[in-house]
């Protein structure tokens, strides 16, 4: 899963989502000097991660990508469910996304010294261009596919995937619905035995 979902599945609790927020800039171990609650949410983001690689909706959704893109496909994945739980909104959360989006982008800000060098620098480009509310636009998905190409140096050919999603989105949208439902379980599950 991609920014938007691993936020969402902290639950609103704000330690928790900058650990899950934060976790795939920490390698190993290197958090135990965190708060025991942001270490949490890196271990929460490590769960949810396995549970995704290992399910078969998102291996079935990867597979129609796997041709195009290779070990690609499934961050394209994780890009496209984004879109769909942004899409989706109001299906998920009785907040209105602008007004989520706007407090985690606040809960950032406040908690900025905490934050991994690489997030740092990353967070003002993603408060600018408002990332994660713009995931629920297709010309939103595009512009964040078309930056994940050129950090790939234009190797993984992602700008191209708009028009996979464009193509098989009813597909798509079918199986991140499916997913979702089951992840939410999941991290509910793992969120309260942490």
């Amino acid at each position: 899963m991609n920014f938007l979902a691993h936020i969402y599945l902290s639950f609103d609790d704000d330690e928790i989502t900058i650990g899950n927020f934060i976790a795939d800039s920490i390698r190993g171990n290197k958090y135990k000097h965190l708060p025991e609650r942001v270490q949490k949410g890196i271990l929460l983001h490590r769960k949810i991660d396995t549970y995704t690689d290992s399910h078969a909706i998102p291996k079935k959704s990867s597979k129609r990508l796997h041709k195009n893109y290779s070990h690609y496909s499934r961050v394209i994945v994780d890009i496209f469910y984004d879109h769909f739980l942004a899409k989706n909104w109001a299906s998920y959360s009785k907040v209105p996304l602008d007004v989520f989006v706007d407090r985690f982008y606040d809960l950032l800000e406040d908690n900025f010294e905490m934050l991994p060098h690489g997030v740092q620098h990353m967070m003002p480009y993603m408060i600018t261009d408002n990332w994660l509310y713009n995931y629920s636009k297709m010309d939103g998905i595009g512009r964040v596919l078309n930056g994940m190409n050129r950090r790939t140096k234009n190797k993984s050919k992602m700008n191209f995937a708009i028009l996979d999603l464009e193509e098989h989105y009813d597909a798509f949208e079918k199986e991140f619905t499916a997913f979702f439902e089951e992840l939410r379980v999941f991290s509910k599950q793992k969120f309260v035995s942490l």
